[in-house]
């Protein structure tokens, strides 16, 4: 019964999972075409990004009677503010870092996103992460150490600053909060994914906004506008790709809850970051090193591991009650945990810069 019913879901699961890759890998390297093109302009970028996607939601919510739009009051709101303000520094910090280095260098940057992410939960709950979970975490970030060790191979010019290293570290580091913060919040929302990213998207903007103006961001591009050798085509279509793609990515992070499980997500995911190197090494010339190569490898290698535990973790019988595994196994996709694996749709999907 179990292989049969896998069998008959293979095709379903495959589509999802390149539909989520192929997103991902869009929104990464578009993001990058258009920082590279306009980086005086991040704030801007970023806040035309969260308003097309607010957009988007309403009109999804015309068409499908899932995607519901929640009511907005002031209660509700400043419950959610601790994740918006956390989610829209993730990704302020999260821009500055893919504008500042290669695309191909970006997921090293932000290597620490597990260990950070492990480190926070435990302080959270006030529990004592696991000895496999802790060498997991000691391995990826051994992986980032690796990464960003000098090395002669790479010019200085285009060697990764320390400022640029403390953005990425600030990214993963807001990943981690955030995290923790999205199983507490989504009550609010009715439990609903939807309704809280439609909360976090149209939040992160309000606050953003004030620091478009305080970075003078508006006054910059229309200096950009009167610039002949500025290509004003690829800010704006760059722009609205990154927006709708921002969106996809949220139903694709909801259609990988239903239909796959946690370790077909992150060997997707690890698919994703091999293939998203060698597109930058292409796309961008970046600057592959045996040091680069090494880090992602490694911090794969930690990742899987770490994904593997938890889902043997989980596969555990409670004690002192009967279960049946084999049921387990064979549970429909609308049976799995929205809960347990919901950062899927905010921290893989949310790589928009």
């Amino acid at each position: 019964m179990r292989d049969r019913y896998f069998d008959t879901n293979t095709p379903k699961v495959a589509a999802v999972v390149c539909f989520y890759m192929s997103a991902a890998l869009v929104m990464v390297f578009v993001n990058k075409v258009v920082l590279n093109g306009s980086p005086d302009l991040p704030l801007l970028f970023l806040l035309l990004q969260l308003l097309i996607a607010v957009l988007l939601l309403h009109v999804a919510a015309v068409f499908i009677s899932r995607v519901e739009i929640p009511k907005l009051e002031l209660e509700t709101a400043k419950k959610l503010t601790p994740v918006i303000l956390v989610n829209i520094i993730g990704l302020v910090f999260n821009t500055l870092c893919l504008r500042d280095v290669e695309a191909s260098f970006f997921q090293i940057a932000r290597g620490l996103v597990l260990p950070l992410t492990i480190i926070v939960s435990s302080v959270h709950t006030r529990s004592k992460p696991s000895t496999r979970v802790v060498i997991a975490a000691v391995t990826v970030a051994v992986g980032f150490l690796v990464g960003v060790a000098p090395s002669t191979m790479v010019p200085a010019n285009v060697a990764p600053s320390g400022l640029s290293l403390l953005y990425g570290f600030l990214s993963s580091l807001f990943i981690a909060f955030h995290a923790v913060l999205i199983k507490s919040s989504l009550p609010y929302c009715n439990n609903s994914t939807i309704q809280l990213a439609y909360w976090t998207n149209l939040g992160s903007a309000i606050f953003l906004f004030p620091f478009v103006l305080l970075h003078k961001e508006p006054s910059i591009l229309e200096d950009l506008i009167h610039d002949s050798n500025w290509d004003g085509q690829v800010f704006l279509w760059g722009s609205i790709v990154t927006g709708l793609f921002g969106f996809l990515l949220c139903v694709a992070g909801l259609l990988s809850i239903k239909v796959t499980s946690p370790i077909t997500h992150m060997f997707s995911s690890a698919a994703r970051s091999v293939i998203q190197t060698l597109l930058g090494v292409w796309l961008f010339r970046d600057i592959m090193t045996v040091n680069r190569a090494g880090s992602i490898l490694v911090i794969m290698i930690g990742t899987i591991f770490y994904t593997w535990v938890k889902s043997s973790e989980t596969a555990l019988p409670p004690p002192r009650k009967d279960v049946d595994l084999e049921a387990v196994g064979n549970r429909k996709p609308d049976e799995h945990s929205e809960d347990d694996e919901v950062t899927v749709v905010f921290e893989e999907g949310r790589e928009k810069a």
